[in-house]
């Protein structure tokens, strides 16, 4: 066990000195629950997706789903295949020399972890991309934009995260177990080597990185809708954006709110690890923060629908008695009309027509 430099045992070196202990029966319980809820959650936002997806062919409503549900089926193979390797951990009775001698499944387990931690990350602030150049530029996006391009996309995503995963391996680094001895990682206890810091700073960077992109593309978004919306005077062709930008704040402030404290202890530990008060148990809690990420992430599909929404508006106003929202924003309409609106808005010309369009109303 001392000798951590031999490959086989490479992944050894912090089982001893172990600060940090869990309850076996009690992680064993928690483990297999959450899997299960994050399992059957993201099948059922797939679902609905995919029937979303069947009756929505318009280009500027495809390419939304296909991210969204690229999105969640790497939230729900993440969950079936870090919690499975998680539970088996926890039944082993965390016993590494045991079961992991040639440190392969720990390897595979930090692959995993990397992978299925910044990939959710990347297509969240594609999806904020994309829907930002779908209301700032409707005609680039309606003839750019294609389900063809939009897979190439998730493709390049998938691939980029893969590479980011196996720079350890490729280098001959291997991934460590950590002092829990319940899941494998980058190196985060006496890291002196430059390479060490290096990925967890990478880590650490592309993550907080994909978060920032997110909330500038989808504040852009927000304000170029609220601005069409109240220059042009017409709602018709904006509930299909507006539901979409709701889902993708709510998947931001989800993403920032659940991988924000892993993110940040990663980078403190990474700039100067000697002075980093991040303890076995900080770090243990915001993984498990971040694990909550996929299992929120479904339900925002789930619960933030239209029908859902419109529904809930209406007990809303039924308890409030108050007339909060026209319930005609949420009128079924065509994408091809939201286009030509948002289009019409952008030119000088179309503007003019849509200021002359109460005057001749009058005059009627």
């Amino acid at each position: 066990m001392n000798s951590s430099k031999s490959p086989g045992l490479a992944g050894f070196g912090i089982l001893k000195n172990t600060t940090c202990h869990t309850e076996k029966k009690i992680s064993v319980f928690f483990s297999i629950i959450f899997m299960t809820v994050g399992i059957l959650s993201n099948s059922l936002a797939i679902a609905i997706l995919m029937k979303a997806y069947q009756r929505f062919r318009q280009k500027s409503k495809a390419s939304f789903l296909l991210l969204a549900s690229g999105l969640v089926v790497t939230d729900l193979f993440g969950h079936l295949i870090n919690g499975a390797i998680a539970v088996f951990v926890y039944a082993s009775d965390k016993d590494w020399i045991r079961f992991n001698q040639s440190n392969i499944l720990c390897s595979v387990f930090g692959i995993c972890m990397v992978f299925f931690g910044l990939c959710p990350l990347f297509l969240g602030s594609v999806m904020a991309v994309e829907r930002c150049i779908g209301v700032t530029k409707p005609i680039f996006h309606s003839t750019k934009m294609t389900s063809k391009h939009v897979k190439m996309m998730l493709t390049m995503v998938c691939l980029f995260a893969v590479l980011i995963a196996l720079l350890p391996v490729l280098r001959f680094r291997a991934y460590q177990i950590q002092a829990s001895r319940t899941w494998c990682f980058y190196k985060t206890e006496h890291v002196e080597d430059w390479e060490d810091r290096f990925y967890l700073l990478l880590f650490s960077s592309l993550g907080l990185l994909a978060l920032a992109i997110s909330f500038l593309c989808n504040a852009v978004t927000g304000i170029t809708l609220l601005r069409v919306k109240f220059k042009s005077q017409q709602r018709q062709g904006r509930s299909h954006h507006f539901e979409m930008i709701i889902q993708l704040l709510a998947i931001m402030c989800v993403s920032c709110i659940c991988w924000s404290p892993f993110l940040v202890a990663m980078a403190r530990i990474g700039i100067n690890e000697s002075r980093s008060k991040e303890t076995c148990e900080t770090i243990l809690f915001a993984l498990r923060m971040a694990t909550w990420n996929q299992i929120l992430d479904p339900w925002v599909y789930i619960l933030l629908r239209k029908a859902v929404l419109k529904n809930l508006y209406k007990i809303t106003r039924g308890c409030c008695g108050m007339h909060i929202i026209n319930l005609h924003m949420w009128e079924l309409s065509s994408i091809k009309s939201s286009l030509k609106v948002a289009a019409i808005s952008e030119s000088p010309v179309g503007s003019k027509q849509i200021n002359l369009q109460p005057l001749s109303s009058m005059g009627q």
